[in-house]
């Protein structure tokens, strides 16, 4: 995985699953997870064109939320 900031990834995450995310805080959810390699070219092209976009925040909200299990994970085994 890259060196995301973790914080932020959680702090955008709760953000997004309560709906109380900007457009420009979701779009930032979705780039990180991106360059973390969390989601596929694909999901975050369709993304960004608006296609299936709620089932792919939807997925991105799950997918976030195994990032920052396994990031804790990390930390509590170091």
């Amino acid at each position: 995985m890259s060196n995301i900031n973790y914080h932020r990834l959680h702090f955008l995450s709760q953000k997004v699953k309560s709906a109380q995310a900007t457009k420009s805080e979701t779009d930032e959810y979705m780039e990180l997870l991106y360059q973390n390699n969390s989601i596929t070219p694909k999901q975050f092209k369709d993304y960004k064109a608006g296609r299936n976009k709620e089932d792919i925040l939807g997925a991105s909200i799950v997918i976030g939320g195994i990032v920052l299990l396994g990031y804790l994970l990390g930390k509590v085994t170091e």
